[in-house]
């Protein structure tokens, strides 16, 4: 058969057109790699962000250490509450590059840390600028969260209340909401705070059905809170060498010490005891 013979014309026009076809193939295989790329970024962005971690952005763990005496008083309360669960509580005093969420413990590693208590809010106006991340991580990690407000004496209880509504949104398998006393009024008498107190609880349990926790120091609470709320969940800071945080009150949390060293945290916290077992603090929980 001879050979079908093109114009010059005619030959250019074929090569134009494949020409053209090549290149709209590649485009189409391009945008198919791009398309599989993305999506199997999206697929494996854990994977990917972890072990960006893992070899970029480690995180240095800092030697910190405490007095011979405080090292050896914690680790006697550690010993004595085997059978018990153990949290931290933070605010903007840590830095959030200080924490590494993914491990946090205790006693050598043996005690995983399951709770954990954040600042909300201070007095009528002041919220927490770590809060809201803090509070997002927490959750991330699935450990049990609780919000708190630092109940400022002198000033409104109403307003404290609201100022606290406002910046916390407690969710089902939150702690009850928490209301830290540590300040004597100067411009109210005692009597007052305990009425003014009575405020702020009564608002918080109205909106969540909860009573709240009450926070302060042993001597605080014997000294000016004892017999008022009796009925209230009580955490209470006891940072002396004693076998619990009060010799003849029943407790819910005990803070036994400011110098806390957790495994996956730079910086000393605040350490806390919930006086029963994992299960029974799920039960504290809001539904």
């Amino acid at each position: 058969m001879t050979p079908k013979k093109y114009s010059k014309k005619t030959a250019k026009k074929i090569h134009q057109n494949r020409r053209k076809t090549y290149f709209f193939r590649r485009k189409v295989v391009l945008i198919f790699l791009i398309i599989a790329l993305i999506g199997t970024g999206l697929y494996l962005r854990q994977s990917v962000s972890y072990y960006y971690a893992l070899y970029f952005n480690k995180f240095k763990h800092k030697k910190l250490r405490n007095s011979e005496i405080e090292a050896l008083r914690i680790q006697k309360i550690l010993s004595n509450n085997l059978d018990k669960t153990y949290g931290f509580d933070i605010s903007h005093y840590q830095n959030r590059e200080d924490i590494s969420w993914d491990s946090l413990s205790i006693g050598n590693k043996t005690i995983p840390l399951e709770f954990v208590v954040m600042r909300a809010t201070m007095g009528n106006r002041s919220a927490d600028k770590h809060f809201n991340e803090f509070w997002t991580q927490a959750k991330k990690h699935n450990l049990i969260r609780g919000a708190y407000h630092f109940y400022r004496a002198d000033e409104d209880p109403v307003i404290q209340a609201n100022n606290f509504l406002e910046n916390v949104k407690l969710e089902s398998g939150d702690l009850p909401p928490i209301l830290d006393i540590e300040k004597i009024p100067k411009r109210k008498t005692n009597q007052k705070l305990i009425e003014d107190l009575k405020v702020w609880c009564r608002i918080v349990e109205e909106t969540y059905g909860e009573k709240p926790i009450i926070y302060t120091y042993y001597h605080y609470y014997k000294d000016f809170l004892k017999d008022e709320f009796n009925d209230y969940p009580l955490w209470l800071a006891n940072y002396n060498d004693v076998p619990t945080p009060s010799p003849d009150d029943g407790w819910d949390f005990w803070q036994f010490t400011e110098n806390g060293i957790v495994y996956g945290i730079n910086t000393k916290v605040d350490l806390n005891i919930y006086n029963g077992s994992s299960w029974s603090l799920k039960r504290l929980t809001l539904d």
